[in-house]
């Protein structure tokens, strides 16, 4: 069985990460940017399995652990900030969460 080269596994994790910076950058609608942001944080876990694999660690599989578990926080707690700020304004733009005040 053969394996990713490492450069590939590298270069897909760098591509991934730029869509989800290009993501957070110019997307105003919330839901966009929470999915851009898991983009990145995806991108990041690959990064360290392909690192991981290269050396035959098991770093790189109990990294990508604490990043799913980190992102499913992130998740819920986004979610739940989605939820309440379309709930009192009914929209979903990022400019309009300057608004929200405690």
């Amino acid at each position: 069985m053969t394996s990713v080269p490492m450069d590939h596994g590298l270069l897909l994790a760098g591509l991934l990460f730029a869509v989800g910076l290009a993501g957070v950058l110019v997307r105003r609608n919330i839901l966009y940017v929470l999915m851009s942001l898991e983009i990145m944080m995806n991108s990041a876990a690959l990064a360290f399995v392909v690192a991981g694999a290269r050396w035959s660690q098991p770093d790189g599989q109990i990294v990508f652990i604490f990043i799913v578990t980190v992102a499913a926080a992130e998740v819920a707690v986004g979610l739940a900030l989605v939820y309440q700020m379309f709930k009192r304004m009914k929209t979903l733009d990022a400019d309009a969460a300057s608004l929200m005040r405690g």
